[in-house]
C-alpha cells in the first residue's frame, strides 16, 4: 500500500535535493579551484602555446674588457632563419633562393618547408645581417626571421685559451666564457603571433613581444699590450725553437694580477676548428694551468729561499762541487760534469750548480723541506677562478728517501704547474706574501663584484726576500749590473728539466727549457716565466732556448710601459762567436773565457762535436753558449 504524500516527505526531497545541488556547486567550486589557481598557470601556457606561435629573442652576452678598456670579446646581432611549412606556397621557388644564400643543400631546405606535419622548424642560426636582409627583401610566405646573437673577438688568436669560446646557441665552452656563463648570458626574450589550428598566422592580430636583457659585462685583470708583446714572444719562441709548445706568464708580484698568459699553438676565436677535436681541446687548455711538469733549476729559487729562511746556509758558506755527488749510493751528476769547483752560494746559484743545492736539501731535511712545499703552495690548485687548474704532484712525505730529497732541491722528483711555480716566486719576491692569483678584476661595474688578491699567509721573511732577489739580479747579470737587459735592473734564473713518457721513463731528448724573471730585481713589480716545450732547433738549455726570449719579452714590456732604463750608462761589448770544433774541451773553453762568454756542456767526451751557435755569431758579453762533446 502506498504512502499517502505528505508535506514531510515533500521537506525531505526539497532538502535532498538541496544538498545534491550544494554538493555539485562545491564540487564545481573546487574544481574551478583547480583549474583557476592551482593549474592556472599550467594551462594557461599550454593555451598560448596552441593559439600563439613565439620565436626566442637570444640575449646577447656581456662583453669582455681588458684592464684598460679594450675589448677582447663583443655581442653581435646575427638571425636565426625558421619556415613553417603549411605557410610556405612555392617549395621549390624558396628552396632554390635560400640554399644559395644559406650555403645549404637544396634537398635539405626542400624536406624541411614540405613537412606540413610540424608548425615550425629552424632552417639555420648565425645568419649574417647582410644575408639576412636579402632574404628578408625576398618577402617569402612562411620563411620568418628571428634576432639572435653571434660573438666576436677583436683580437682573433690573442687570449685564445683564456677567452674561451661559445657554442652555437651561446653557452660557454671554454675559458672565461664557460666558467663565468652565468655571469655572461644574459635573459632570452620572445616575440609571439597569434595562430590558427594549423598554425598559420592570423593577420591583424596582436603580437607580443618581451625584449632581452643583457649579460653582465666582466673586465680582466689582462694587459692587452703586455699580453700581446707575450704572443709575439711565444710565436718567435715556436718558429725558432721549433718546440712542440711554448708557454708565458706575465704577473704582477705585489697585487698577483696575471697580466698576460697564454701558450702557443693557439687558434683565431672568429674561426674555432670546430671539426678537428683533438687540435681543439689541446690548443684550448689553459697549460699555464692544466699542465705540470719538473721545474729543473727554477725551482732552486724555492729551496734556496727555504734554506736561508731556516739559517741552514750563509752567504759565507762554500761549497765544492766535482760534477757530481753520490746520494745513497746514487751518483747523482751536475748539469757541468766537469764539474764547478770551490764557489760561494751565490756563485752556485749564478752557476746553477747541482750539487749545492742537494747539499742545501738535505742540511734542511725531510721536515723542512716540505713544510717550505706547503707553504709555497706546492701540490695544491692557486685558486685561481679559471677552469682546469692542477695541483701538481707533490711525493708523500713518508715516502721520501734521501736521493729523492736531493734530487728535489735543484727541481727534480717533483712537478708543478707554471702558474703555480710563478705564484710561489712572487711570494718570495714580494717580501714573503703568498698571494692567490687572479684574472677578474671586476664584474658589470659592480663595487660588490670587484676582486682583489687574498693573502694565503707569510711565507719567509722580508729579509730573506730580499736575499733572494739580490742572488736573482747576480745569477742575470753575469757581466756586471743592469747588462741581461741593457740598462735595466732585471733579475732571473733559468732552467732545464727532463720529459717522462707515460709509462714513467725518462722520454730520451726531450725536454723543458724554461725563464723566470723579475723587474725591477731589488724590489719586483713585474715577474714572468717562459716555457719552451720540446726545443728541437738544437739546444735545450734555458740559458739557450727560454733566457733570450725572456729578455726580448722584457725589453718589449719596458718600450710599452714606458719605463725608463735605471742605468743609461751601460754600455754592452760584443764578440764573435769563435770555432772551437774538434779542439779539447779544455782548449774550447778557454777561449770562451777570455773572450768574456759562458759556456754550458752537453755530454761527457774531451773533444767538442758541434757548438751551438754557429761560428762568427755575434754574442754580447755575458752570454752562454753550448758545447757538445
Amino acid at each position: 500500500m502506498q504512502k499517502p504524500f505528505t508535506l514531510h516527505s515533500l521537506q525531505k526531497r526539497i532538502l535532498a535535493i538541496l544538498v545534491l545541488i550544494s554538493f555539485l556547486f562545491c564540487v564545481l567550486i573546487v574544481r574551478l579551484f583547480v583549474v583557476q589557481i592551482i593549474n592556472g598557470k599550467t594551462l594557461q601556457k599550454k593555451a598560448t602555446s596552441q593559439w600563439t606561435r613565439d620565436i626566442s629573442i637570444i640575449a646577447p652576452r656581456g662583453t669582455i674588457y681588458d684592464r684598460t678598456g679594450s675589448t677582447l670579446a663583443v655581442s653581435y646581432t646575427t638571425y636565426n632563419v625558421y619556415a613553417r611549412a603549411r605557410e610556405v606556397t612555392s617549395p621549390s621557388e624558396v628552396a632554390n633562393s635560400l640554399s644559395s644564400l644559406l650555403s645549404t643543400p637544396f634537398t635539405s631546405i626542400y624536406e624541411k618547408i614540405t613537412q606540413k606535419n610540424i608548425s615550425e622548424v629552424l632552417l639555420k642560426m648565425q645568419v649574417a645581417p647582410e644575408i639576412a636582409e636579402k632574404i628578408y627583401k625576398m618577402n617569402f610566405s612562411g620563411i620568418y626571421l628571428a634576432e639572435n646573437v653571434g660573438r666576436y673577438y677583436p683580437y682573433g688568436d690573442l687570449l685564445t685559451q683564456v677567452l674561451g669560446f661559445t657554442s652555437v646557441d651561446n653557452v660557454g665552452q671554454s675559458g672565461i666564457e664557460a666558467y663565468f656563463n652565468d655571469f655572461l648570458s644574459g635573459e632570452n626574450g620572445y616575440s609571439f603571433t597569434q595562430s590558427d589550428l594549423q598554425g598559420k598566422e592570423i593577420g591583424g592580430t596582436l603580437r607580443y613581444y618581451y625584449p632581452a636583457t643583457s649579460g653582465k659585462d666582466i673586465t680582466l685583470t689582462i694587459d692587452s699590450k703586455i699580453q700581446l708583446a707575450l704572443e709575439q714572444t711565444l710565436n718567435l719562441v715556436m718558429q725558432e725553437q721549433l718546440s712542440k709548445s711554448a708557454t708565458g706568464i706575465v704577473m704582477n708580484a705585489k697585487t698577483a694580477e696575471i697580466l698576460a698568459i697564454s701558450s702557443k699553438p693557439s687558434f683565431d676565436l672568429n674561426d674555432i676548428p670546430r671539426d678537428d677535436i683533438q687540435t681543439l681541446f689541446e690548443n684550448s687548455k689553459i697549460k699555464a694551468i692544466t699542465d705540470v711538469y719538473e721545474p729543473g733549476s727554477t725551482f732552486k729559487i724555492l729551496t734556496l729561499a727555504g734554506a736561508l729562511e731556516e739559517k741552514v746556509v750563509s752567504l759565507d758558506d762554500r761549497f765544492y762541487c766535482s760534477g757530481f755527488s753520490i746520494i745513497d749510493g746514487v751518483r747523482i751528476k751536475c748539469w757541468k760534469t766537469t764539474g764547478h769547483g770551490s764557489q760561494t752560494l751565490a756563485e752556485g746559484f749564478a752557476n746553477s750548480c747541482n750539487c749545492v743545492f742537494m747539499n742545501l736539501a738535505l742540511r734542511l731535511g725531510v721536515e723542512k723541506f716540505y713544510k717550505y712545499a706547503t707553504l709555497f703552495g706546492l701540490g695544491q690548485k692557486t685558486g685561481v677562478s679559471l677552469t682546469g687548474e692542477a695541483s701538481g704532484i707533490l711525493m708523500s712525505k713518508n715516502a721520501v728517501k734521501t736521493v729523492d730529497l736531493a734530487r728535489m732541491g735543484f727541481g727534480h722528483a717533483i712537478a708543478v704547474t707554471p702558474l703555480q711555480l710563478l705564484s710561489a716566486v712572487s711570494a718570495i719576491l714580494n717580501g714573503g706574501n703568498l698571494l692567490t692569483p687572479y684574472i677578474i678584476s671586476q664584474i658589470d661595474q659592480d663595487s660588490e663584484n670587484s676582486f682583489s688578491s687574498s693573502l694565503k699567509g707569510q711565507v719567509i721573511s722580508s729579509e730573506t726576500s730580499k736575499t733572494v732577489n739580490n742572488l736573482l739580479q747576480f745569477a742575470t747579470n753575469k757581466t756586471g749590473d743592469y747588462t741581461f737587459v741593457p740598462g735595466y735592473n732585471v733579475g732571473g734564473k733559468t732552467g732545464t728539466a727532463q720529459k717522462y713518457s707515460e709509462t714513467g721513463a725518462i722520454a730520451q731528448g726531450k725536454y723543458i727549457s724554461s725563464f723566470i724573471g723579475s723587474y725591477p730585481a731589488n724590489d719586483p713589480d713585474y715577474v714572468l716565466i717562459l716555457l719552451v716545450d720540446e726545443p728541437s732547433a738544437g739546444a735545450y738549455y734555458g740559458s739557450i732556448v727560454a733566457a733570450p726570449y725572456g729578455k726580448i719579452l722584457f725589453s718589449k714590456m719596458f718600450e710599452y710601459l714606458n719605463i725608463p732604463k735605471d742605468d743609461e750608462g751601460v754600455v754592452i761589448e760584443y764578440v764573435e762567436m769563435p770555432d772551437v770544433v774538434n779542439l779539447p774541451l779544455t782548449d774550447a773553453t778557454e777561449a770562451l773565457i777570455k773572450l768574456g762568454l759562458y759556456y754550458e756542456i752537453d755530454g761527457e767526451g774531451g773533444i767538442v762535436k758541434k757548438q751551438l751557435p754557429p761560428t762568427g755569431t755575434k754574442l754580447a758579453l755575458g752570454d752562454t753558449v753550448v758545447l757538445i762533446t
